[in-house]
């Protein structure tokens, strides 16, 4: 067994627990947390690692991952929200190969399924596009700053959810509009076993000057708007929580060109506390070297 133990704003303890086999367990102030999500109510963080890059450049869920941890530390509910719809999207395709729904055809049960779903769906998407609406400022802030350039960059929610506005903010409107979709494809669910409506199928759209960044963007610029996603979300919970979360930068300076590592480094540690892993220190200049605590592992 390993054990971590640290204090958060000298007055909360915090202490982990890690097991070789089995689930982690975590104290506050000595007290186990029923949720292991509940950490989330005393400590912050934003972890940069070389991973990090396939949210700019691959698949969907990459994104859709990216902004549920953006706004589960905004709102700490949110991974409720999250976890429930995840359990009703099981529930829902189960049921399309149970024996009762093979012999008796009846969808009262989806039916049911599709009043939670449109309501939790609304939830998620108001909340992930509300995220975005308040981190895109500090994105184009660091991406100007990083790129020294004056390229117009933009992030747009790409949902399923047909014939809404931009703007469209009422939970009724939406929950409305998503129940019919459900319906409207549940003929298709019925053979398939599958929903192919709903928040786990939507994406985040990031353009430079109206381009697609993962499907055209150099690797220079994939790497710059990885990097200015990761500093606006410092910023965006600063702002929001009033406390500046902790930075963890994990191996991220050999993914990036000398003068992208000195824009970084000269950027971080000044509000907040940060961790810097690294295998060399020849990537690093001698004043930032000079002004860190050093830990040899």
């Amino acid at each position: 067994m390993a054990v971590v133990i640290g204090q958060i704003n000298f007055k909360d303890d915090l202490k982990l627990n890690l097991f070789r086999k089995g689930p982690k367990r975590i104290y506050v102030n000595e007290s186990i947390l029923k949720k292991q999500s509940e950490i989330k109510n005393y400590i912050r963080s934003v972890c940069f690692c070389s991973h990090d890059i396939d949210i700019v450049r691959s698949e969907p869920s990459y994104r859709r991952t990216w902004i549920d941890k953006v706004v589960s530390q905004l709102e700490p509910v949110y991974f409720d929200l999250i976890s429930r719809f995840n359990r009703l999207l099981k529930q829902r395709s189960h049921f399309w190969r149970s024996e009762s729904f093979l012999k008796t055809q009846s969808t009262d049960i989806v039916e049911s399924f599709d009043v939670q779903m449109s309501i939790i769906s609304t939830r998620i998407f108001r909340r992930r596009r509300r995220a975005l609406l308040k981190i895109k400022p500090y994105v184009e802030y660091w991406h100007n700053h990083l790129s020294k350039s004056k390229e117009q960059i933009d992030i747009n929610y790409l949902s399923g959810i047909q014939n809404i506005s931009p703007e469209e903010e009422e939970e009724e409107v939406i929950s409305k509009k998503i129940a019919e979709q459900l319906l409207n494809q549940r003929s298709i669910e019925a053979l398939t076993g599958k929903c192919n409506f709903g928040p786990h199928r939507d994406d985040v759209e990031f353009l430079i000057n109206n381009v697609s960044v993962r499907k055209y963007g150099s690797s220079g610029q994939q790497r710059t708007f990885i990097l200015a996603l990761k500093m606006a979300e410092l910023d965006l919970l600063t702002k929001t929580l009033k406390v500046p979360p902790i930075l963890i930068l994990d191996d991220v300076l050999a993914e990036l060109d000398l003068t992208r590592q000195n824009l970084l480094l000269n950027s971080v540690g000044k509000d907040s506390q940060c961790f810097i892993s690294a295998t060399h220190l020849d990537k690093f200049n001698q004043s930032f070297l000079g002004s860190s605590q050093m830990i040899h592992l």
